[in-house]
């Protein structure tokens, strides 16, 4: 699921924003919620700092101690990652916006058509990113891929396994092996892991541990293949 996160000082502009963003979810089968709202920058610092937030809506001319573009100033020295959008009706800053690595910025006042065109493309873009986003569905479901622990076979189905929450899907590991990123690795007939969320490996027994405390086996034909790459993860010796 994409996580959105609001900031504007107008609290009708951000109820606006999220009513239409839920709206446009829905409509589209998109796999996304809004998270949080903010009015204020230290709200939206303090949340943004300490929780996992994939796209940042920021009205520019914000009535605070720092302007939107000092919040996205601040929020990229320890955030990279999400996907930024400004929302303003000064246009001559939009320049200055994209020193940020902004994806779009949306001309105030704010149309539904406008919004939708911003996300169905966020949307297309995240699509086109496997290594860091995995659609399991025609849905548009879509997991981050450094939050699942491992992926598991049960009869015609797909368990995508993560610390929060199971997602299922009907596919296989051929449909998907491609999509993955190279920390994902099969140690059994049934299961392929997420190296870097491994906490503990018992070669003699063969379990693997993940950082959820969730398990799962390693297959004969797939340990010594395994425990090779391992060796570049930790001290799986």
């Amino acid at each position: 699921m994409l996580k959105f996160a609001i900031c504007d000082d107008n609290v009708n502009i951000l109820d606006k924003l999220e009513k239409m963003l839920e709206s446009i979810f829905t409509k589209n089968n998109f796999d996304a919620s809004v998270v949080f709202t903010a009015s204020t920058t230290k709200d939206m610092l303090d949340f943004v700092r300490n929780n996992k937030v994939d796209v940042i809506i920021l009205d520019i001319n914000l009535k605070s101690n720092k302007s939107g573009l000092e919040l996205a100033e601040a929020i990229r020295k320890f955030n990279k990652d999400s996907y930024l959008i400004f929302a303003t009706g000064h246009l001559e800053y939009i320049m200055y916006a994209y020193r940020f690595k902004t994806f779009d910025y949306l001309a105030k006042p704010i149309t539904y058509d406008r919004l939708k065109e911003t996300i169905v493309r966020l949307f297309e873009d995240v699509n086109g990113q496997p290594k860091r986003y995995i659609k399991i569905d025609n849905k548009n479901t879509i997991i981050d891929a450094s939050e699942i622990q491992y992926i598991k076979r049960d009869g015609m189905k797909l368990i995508f396994h993560t610390a929060s929450r199971d997602y299922d899907t009907y596919s296989s590991f051929v449909k998907i092996q491609n999509t993955l990123p190279k920390t994902y690795k099969r140690c059994h007939k049934s299961c392929i892991a997420n190296l870097s969320q491994i906490r503990d490996v018992e070669p003699v027994s063969g379990i693997i541990t993940f950082r959820d405390g969730s398990t799962c086996e390693i297959g004969p034909k797939y340990k010594s293949d395994i425990m090779e790459v391992l060796k570049d993860y930790g001290d799986f010796e």
